[in-house]
């Protein structure tokens, strides 16, 4: 009696059918020549192909007993079931299999082409997955390769590599699948306390003999070992002493730092310099750090910028900054922002606000605003905005949205700007952008403290919108103040005001405020730039820097109501209720401290804020942040 045809094999594995399977009694009958009921047999490959291709061995085939039942995957049967068949290369031994699925025949993996084929067959240099194909690795593995930790995916068709940075005291644990170390980004969560910064030079006309510094505060009890690099190139290595402070000056980058004149926005590749360390430690950035050289000759154009760890950025942002500003003829110094990537081929994607659309062309960014950029590891981008007609409100990078494939450090800020443009004297703005995903629906804002008699200094606050029709209110009320943003990137302004109040908004909101020119009022100090941090955003510790030189130092500590807070070891007292919020303010001077090092601890999470203000000059920075949910 003949076998069923669906056993009939003309593949490169079989060879027991004639074509189309004429006589497949005798087929079998020759290819078990003298064999018992219980034998099995091999059949070699007989393509007259000038290249057969390897000789493979045949599948075992009763030839007596009951009826033939399943074919399994090396090709034996059994009985008792349904007949199904997989396909050979040149022929069929059954249905086809669907067109394009792959199968597994031990290490080969065959694609079916539908018609009782394979389109292709592929000898795996490991294992064959049925509806996959060759591996690349063991599905779910995780090995070590020196500092690289190789995570393969569940089904084996990928293998994701991490760094286990030993500059950051990460080393690779196959076990855990993870780096690990007091760096480890699950360690140390999302907030300003980190072990990967990226410090980046942003345009200031300050004279280059003002030094660009890095401070690095180590709140920790093991030494913090530095490494600050730019490119591939060593800048210097270090260590930071527990519970102290480390000021680390660093050469400006003179592409970014631009000066008065500002040809275009610029790409600078390995703009951007590197600091690890091996220890959670805060970082940051003076621009410059320097109150004065010498008598009467003062830097004039200060801020600085509280830098968030790379672990803890994100890709979404919207910009902060300040309008250009015209002085007069060939005397015009533009807001800007500056985007740093951690990542190489990390894709930047611009959308300008409505003020935000006319900017200096150049480096893949258009002068409407709108633009598409790939960085690399340390690479900047810096966009600059440009004056259009003769209201300055034209130009201004304020409320542009910056979204990116893999996470960025986005800085917002202004060569140098008065504020308002009509009083005197200029100064730098700079800070770093919170997240999206960091910011809120309510902060307390409140007002810096003059130099004169300690009252609170007048500023300007900014809200910019994330959303469309965006709903504002003030606690206590503020008259005048606006209560309705139209559209996603616009921002409501408070021109000048020395009130302390909450913020509510309907949808996320930025929160921007500038300290006012010296002319202004309000004794010494010219703008600064402060992001506000929503309460939700505080910590209950904070250890900070201030330079020495300026003539002013303060710290603005915002805390619930009956909060136990200190500065330096003394209890803070005196806490000015706002409205009905159940937060006060605590407007403090600093006394004189050599080392510049401060630190304040409570009970509860607070809000810190450090400014210092001299003739002409200023700066203001958040003390720290919380970013995780």
């Amino acid at each position: 009696m003949s076998l069923p045809h669906r056993l009939c094999r003309t593949s490169l594995l079989y060879t027991c059918c004639l074509a189309a399977c004429g006589d497949e009694s005798s087929a079998i009958a020759s290819a078990n020549d003298g064999s018992s009921d219980d034998s099995t047999t091999t059949a070699t490959n007989t393509s007259t192909d000038p290249d057969p291709g390897p000789v493979t061995t045949s599948p075992e085939i009763p030839t007596t007993g009951g009826p033939v039942g399943t074919e399994t995957g090396t090709g034996t049967t059994t009985t008792g079931a349904p007949a199904t068949s997989t396909t050979g290369a040149t022929g069929t031994t059954g249905e086809p299999c669907d067109r394009g699925e792959v199968v597994c025949d031990g290490d080969v993996a065959q694609v079916c082409d539908g018609m009782g084929g394979f389109s292709d067959e592929t000898r795996c240099p490991g294992a064959c997955i049925a509806g996959t194909g060759c591996a690349v690795c063991e599905p779910g593995a995780a090995t070590c390769d020196g500092e690289i930790l190789k995570l393969c995916n569940d089904d084996g068709t990928a293998e994701h590599e991490v760094e286990c940075d030993g500059v950051q005291g990460l080393a690779c644990d196959a076990d855990s699948r993870r780096c690990v170390g007091a760096c480890a980004p699950d360690v140390l969560g999302a907030s300003s306390l980190g072990c990967d910064f990226y410090p980046t030079v942003t345009a200031n006309s300050v004279k280059d003999k003002f030094a660009f510094a890095v401070v690095v505060a180590n709140a920790g009890d093991s030494p913090a070992h530095l490494e600050i690099d730019k490119g591939p190139a060593l800048v210097l290595m270090d260590t930071v002493a527990p519970h102290s402070l480390g000021v680390f000056e660093l050469p400006w980058d003179i592409e970014l730092k631009a000066g008065s004149d500002v040809p275009a926005s610029l790409m600078d590749v390995d703009g951007a310099y590197r600091l690890r360390s091996d220890a959670p430690v805060t970082v940051t950035q003076f621009s410059p750090i320097e109150f004065g050289v010498e008598p009467l000759d003062m830097a004039a154009s200060n801020d600085a910028s509280l830098l968030f760890p790379a672990h803890a950025w994100s890709t979404d942002y919207v910009v902060a900054a300040y309008n250009s500003v015209f002085y007069e003829a060939g005397d015009e110094k533009p807001g800007f922002y500056a985007v740093t990537a951690s990542e190489d081929g990390t894709t930047v994607t611009l959308f300008p606000s409505a003020t935000g659309d006319a900017v200096l062309p150049g480096a893949g960014v258009q002068a409407d605003g709108t633009g598409q950029v790939v960085l690399d590891r340390g690479d900047v981008l810096e966009v600059f905005s440009q004056r259009t007609g003769q209201n300055p409100s034209t130009a201004d990078v304020t409320g542009t949205r910056i979204t990116a494939d893999k996470p960025i450090q986005v800085i917002g800020g202004h060569v140098c700007t008065q504020v308002p443009h009509s009083l005197k004297a200029c100064d730098h703005l700079e800070e770093s952008m919170l997240p999206v995903d960091a910011l809120a629906e309510q902060y307390v804002v409140t007002a810096p403290r003059s130099t004169l008699a300690g009252l609170p200094r007048h500023q300007m606050v900014r809200i910019i919108a994330t959303e469309a029709n965006t709903q504002l209110g003030y606690d206590p009320p503020q008259p005048g103040a606006p209560t309705t943003i139209a559209e996603a990137g616009d921002y409501a302004e408070i021109a000048a005001t020395d009130q302390d109040f909450m913020i509510t908004a309907s949808a996320k909101v930025v929160v921007a405020q500038y300290m006012r020119s010296q002319k202004a009022g309000g004794g010494l100090g010219d703008p600064s730039l402060l992001l506000a941090v929503p309460p939700e955003r505080f910590r209950d510790s904070y250890l900070f820097h201030t330079p020495s030189g300026f003539e002013g130092t303060f710290v603005g500590i915002v805390a619930p109501l009956g909060a136990e807070v200190t500065l330096d070891g003394l209890v803070v007292a005196d806490f000015e209720p706002i409205g009905a919020t159940q937060y006060g303010v605590a407007r403090v001077e600093l006394t004189a401290n050599p080392a510049g090092q401060h630190e304040v601890a409570a009970d509860v999470p607070v809000g810190v804020s450090v400014y210092g203000t001299g003739f002409c000059t200023s700066y203001w920075y958040p003390a720290g942040v919380e970013l995780g949910s």
